[in-house]
């Protein structure tokens, strides 16, 4: 056969084979959904309309729209090898997405389409959408925050991947009993996730425990290897993460823990059945949940456990991506940037280095370079006593190679800090990773500093307290290291997809491009005093607030008043946050109420939610204690509509969007110089509520951004709680000024909240009136003074209305999309399109 016609046919027979592998991309209209939900019901399902339940429907179109997502998927994966594209990786033990199915909806812009699909089959995307149970991979901000990074990163058209654990339990179900929080386990694996792909192929080995042998190769060379441990397999379950409306799709990679051996034969057959499995219930431990109680041994080691688990399977896969398309590793730091939310993955360095030296073969100086030039920190803390530690013996015995590893670089870096202050012992001793006493205890925290390039604070408080006091020796010494990164959140999950009413209004009134660039909101100011527009406003904000009532009404068994102040403070519950001074403020108000019935001119609902974890004495006796409260105060007939408690049971990314909507005043009231960032805030913001604010957090620059006529900042400043507590903090003295606390606190004392429990509540009496370790009772009468000028304001609707419209026009500042444009710009060195104007708002 000649050779041109052998090669014509080697060229058909390839064109058939690609004609093979090309699919018909599903439709996007309503009767391809339609299509698509009746074939997943039927075929993938094995169900009809007679058979499928609710849970079925979510599932059969979860299983639609994730064959959009598919298409979208494989061929931006093609496009990033094709491109050789730098990769960004975000790694956190958190990832608090919550329910997925509104946002891919959203996101794929199919939202009209969807429902009415579902209307012809006579169902309720509402009602489906209820359905579907979140994934509750975190506790609160910090995983919150990594959800909200991925999705800018995929609408930005970066080259994204998250990694974390696929718990089996996420952060635990809430229930309220006798005013108790009862902790009850989150099974969201339950019935199902039509999101996530097994990947088994990719599935990592890790070792724990054993010994390490030092030899030399055949050069002379001296080796390393990590013998005897055991094995654990990780494997990695992924999940689509689309961006907005950009047919862009990222990866969210979950690794669960499998034993290394399923079943052991030899113990079966000697008639010992629990030991034939033991092997593989104990290694699915390390992924079993979320946050194990840390107050034991075994507890702290099974945290260290997932800490390794999941970083060392990350840092594999990395290098495997790499290799696909690289083959020279100097080039690795081009070509892959490592982002540390937190300390928890601060392994991952540790791990890099053995990789590079142990079977890379590596020069040290090589690869530590590679290493500091990969990595990223993002500190999210102020407190040194939140600093997370790791005792070196529990350490050594767990992960003996890593722990050769950070004696070695803590050795090298006090050598070189040694050179540079000759007999400064003392900052030698301050700085050292290794924290010396019995036992010696490794600083995660510094680890992750002197092995990244770039350390960032989440605002601009929070960066400026961790360069002049958390790390201020590490910024003496690394002051280029340092930067700010103010948090942000996606407008599309808190906005465009929890308040729908509202994303109407402000489209019809300044057209749809603020959906893509969040800057866009500003135009709203200048018809912010527009009579009609304002009225729209207030009617949007009722009929959110007429929702969450109803909700209250059906959970709590609670009627609240829709025209009342809905005054909120929902996060995780801790001292800090003090939920303590929100408490004390609502039982001055029923004080007052009691006083002069009649005089009480602006009705109040306070909205409390949030969990304490389960080891947390003094955060769960505040449960306890709040839930009392409400339950004197909301069964006192002169109450009526005027003043009502509640404790929103079980708080979580489903319920927030249901509560940031309804909310005329939001509640962040932290002591200054202890929340690093929060973005709840910013979530209440987005929605129309206004601020009452500690200048603490991003607080300072919203009030920045809006003005203080638009916002209420009251207390003490970071620099004032620091010179108080240094001159010697008296709560009494404060107490002994203000007749309102000398009256709550008598109250409390005398049983008043707990006529059935008597004392129960004097360890939290004692809390705040001796020591007051976060200034509750030095803050108070500016706060009361503050919520009475909020309530004089209140009820001025024409000007509330337009405060609120201007806190949203402003919002755009705390777009995730800005921040994680900064961070592509200055820490990652990845370019990126469709970056919000000038960056910031």
């Amino acid at each position: 056969m000649p050779k041109s016609q052998k090669k014509t046919q080697e060229r058909v027979a390839r064109e058939d084979v690609k004609e093979l592998w090309h699919i018909t991309p599903q439709s996007m209209s309503k009767d391809g959904i339609k299509k698509s939900f009746g074939s997943s019901l039927q075929y993938g399902l094995a169900k009809d309309r007679y058979t499928a339940t609710l849970r079925d429907n979510f599932m059969a179109l979860g299983m639609a729209l994730r064959d959009r997502l598919v298409e979208r998927w494989i061929k931006t994966q093609q496009r990033y090898h094709r491109q050789k594209a730098k990769r960004v990786y975000y790694l956190s033990m958190e990832f608090l997405i919550g329910r997925l199915l509104g946002n891919h909806i959203l996101n794929l812009d199919l939202w009209d389409e969807t429902q009415k699909a579902l209307e012809e089959f006579g169902l309720d995307l509402e009602e489906i959408r209820n359905e579907e149970v979140d994934a509750g991979l975190g506790n609160g901000g910090l995983g919150r925050l990594a959800a909200c990074f991925l999705d800018s990163m995929a609408t930005l058209g970066i080259a994204g991947h998250g990694y974390g654990i696929r718990y089996d339990y996420g952060i635990f179900n809430q229930k309220i009993v006798n005013g108790y929080q009862v902790e009850s386990p989150d099974e969201w694996l339950k019935h199902g996730n039509p999101w996530e792909f097994a990947r088994p192929e990719y599935a990592q080995n890790i070792q724990f425990y054993g010994n390490t042998k030092m030899y030399h190769d055949a050069q002379g060379k001296l080796r390393v290897e990590w013998v005897n441990t055991e094995d654990v397999i990780a494997m990695p379950y992924d999940i689509p993460i689309p961006g907005f409306r950009n047919d862009v799709v990222n990866t969210l990679r979950l690794w669960s823990a499998r034993g290394s051996e399923e079943f052991n034969f030899q113990y079966f057959n000697d008639g010992d059945y629990e030991s034939a499995v033991y092997e593989k219930v104990f290694s699915e431990n390390i992924s079993k949940v979320l946050y194990p109680n840390d107050a034991t041994s075994m507890g702290r080691e099974l945290r260290l456990k997932q800490e390794y688990f999941f970083t060392a399977a990350s840092i594999t896969d990395i290098i495997r991506r790499f290799k696909t398309d690289n083959s020279v590793f100097q080039n690795f730091p081009d070509k892959a940037a490592i982002q540390l939310n937190d300390t928890h993955p601060a392994l991952a360095i540790v791990e890099f280095m053995r990789v590079l030296l142990d079977d890379e073969q590596l020069e040290w100086d090589t690869a530590w370079d590679l290493t500091v030039r990969t990595f990223a920190y993002t500190n999210h803390t102020v407190m040194p006593e939140a600093l997370e530690c790791w005792a070196v013996p529990m350490f050594e015995t767990l992960l003996p190679r890593h722990m050769e590893l950070i004696y070695e670089i803590n050795d090298r870096f006090l050598k070189a800090l040694a050179a540079e202050y000759p007999g400064d012992t003392d900052r030698i001793r301050r700085m050292s990773v290794i924290e010396e006493g019995n036992p010696k205890k490794i600083r995660m925290a510094f680890l992750a500093i002197i092995g990244s390039h770039s350390v960032n604070g989440v605002s601009a408080l929070h960066t400026e307290l961790i360069k002049n006091q958390l790390f201020r020796d590490f910024f003496e010494v690394f002051p280029e290291k340092f930067n700010n990164k103010t948090n942000g959140i996606s407008h599309r999950r808190w906005l465009l997809k929890a308040n729908r009413p509202l994303t109407a209004l402000i489209t019809d009134a300044i057209g749809d491009g603020w959906k893509k660039d969040l800057n866009g909101l500003r135009d709203l100011i200048p018809i912010r005093r527009d009579q009609l527009f304002k009225k729209k406003w207030r009617q949007v904000k009722l009929e959110n607030k007429k929702v969450l009532a109803e909700l209250i009404r059906q959970t709590q068994g609670i009627i609240v008043n829709p025209d009342s102040m809905f005054d909120v403070q929902v996060k995780r519950i801790h001292e800090y946050k003090r939920q303590s001074l929100f408490i004390l403020y609502a039982i001055s108000e029923y004080l007052r109420l009691r006083e002069n019935p009649s005089g009480y001119a602006v009705p109040r609902t306070f909205i409390f939610g949030g969990k304490a974890a389960p080891g947390y004495f003094m955060a769960k006796l505040l449960i306890k204690f709040i839930n009392n409260v409400a339950n004197i105060i909301n069964h006192d007939k002169i109450n009526k509509d005027k003043l009502k408690i509640v404790f929103l049971e079980n708080y979580r990314v489903s319920l927030a969007e249901k509560i940031f909507p309804a909310s005329d005043l939001s509640e962040q009231i932290s002591t200054a110089g202890t929340e690093a960032s929060g973005t709840g805030c910013m979530k209440f913001m987005m929605n129309g509520a206004l601020t009452v604010g500690t200048h603490d957090g991003a607080n300072i620059e919203i009030a920045e951004a809006v003005g203080p006529d638009n916002i209420y900042m009251f207390g003490l400043r970071d620099e004032e709680v620091f010179e108080l507590r240094n001159r010697g903090y008296d709560p009494g003295a404060y107490i002994q000024k203000s007749p309102q606390l000398r009256e709550i606190f008598h109250m409390i004392g005398s049983n008043f909240f707990s006529p059935a429990e008597r004392g129960i509540f004097e360890p939290l009496v004692q809390n705040l009136t001796v020591s007051d370790p976060f200034l509750v009772c030095a803050d108070f009468e500016a706060y009361a003074a503050i919520q009475q000028k909020i309530s004089e304001d209140y009820q001025n609707k024409d000007l509330w209305t337009e405060r609120a419209i201007l806190n949203v026009a402003k919002s755009g500042r705390f777009s995730s999309d800005r921040t994680i444009c900064e961070y592509a710009r200055d820490i990652w060195g990845v370019s990126v399109n469709g970056c919000p104007r000038n960056g910031k708002a």
